[in-house]
């Protein structure tokens, strides 16, 4: 069943546009929770100000940018791979279905795709005839992807919020899942959530609790 996100289309009057679709992700490297691609095809009529590689931008400059790309944006669309979906195929192969679904939810086809990274998702059994490249630290340098980062980023967070009401004890809307101290030693004394990926180092041994040495009950 396929996961995917939200899509906007603007309706742009005039000479015909290239549509250049940006694609990127969030959400990798973490123990737990689903990972999640955007792709984003900017408006030229309508540019936004300040994009840029979603890891550098604080908190509260990337929800900033979220609600700009939504409302300025030609075209945008959301789409994740869930916790299960990591554990079976590893998290290359989820994050790369999680960029296809991002790119089915787009309402309108891109003429060219753009990915960050160094690898690109199959799409020749998709309905779109256009180019893919990928392009190595492409957050950080083309304007569509950088916008695909912030939309992906903002996206998992809310997503990470809104499990860890379901899954407390984690914090996991505090680390969005990452391997923090916190969420390491949360880790010794309670068993994986759902969320939590068992593929992944600690869970990866067995599905059993860890333990601090001396604390084993």
């Amino acid at each position: 069943m396929a996961r995917e996100g939200v899509s906007a289309l603007r309706v742009v009057r005039g000479p015909a546009l290239a549509r250049v679709a940006g694609v990127d992700e969030a959400g990798r490297g973490p123990l737990a929770g689903p990972v999640v691609a955007a792709a984003v095809i900017l408006n030229p009529q309508r540019r936004i100000r300040g994009l840029a590689d979603s890891k550098v931008l604080s908190a509260a400059e990337r929800t900033r940018l979220a609600v700009l790309i939504r409302s300025r944006a030609l075209a945008f669309g959301v789409g994740w791979a869930d916790r299960e979906e990591i554990d079976s195929l590893n998290i290359l192969e989820a994050t790369l279905l999680a960029m296809r679904r991002a790119l089915l939810a787009l309402p309108v086809p891109p003429t060219r795709v753009l990915v960050d990274g160094n690898r690109c998702p199959c799409i020749v059994d998709l309905p779109l005839a256009c180019p893919l490249k990928a392009i190595v630290a492409g957050d950080a340098t083309v304007a569509a992807i950088s916008a695909a980062s912030i939309l992906a980023k903002t996206c998992r967070d809310a997503m990470m919020a809104s499990l860890d009401a379901c899954y407390p004890g984690f914090e996991l809307s505090v680390h969005k899942g990452y391997a923090t101290p916190a969420h390491l030693e949360a880790l010794q004394y309670r068993e994986p959530s759902p969320q939590h990926r068992r593929s992944f180092s600690p869970m990866k041994a067995d599905g059993e609790p860890l333990t601090l040495p001396g604390q084993e009950t």
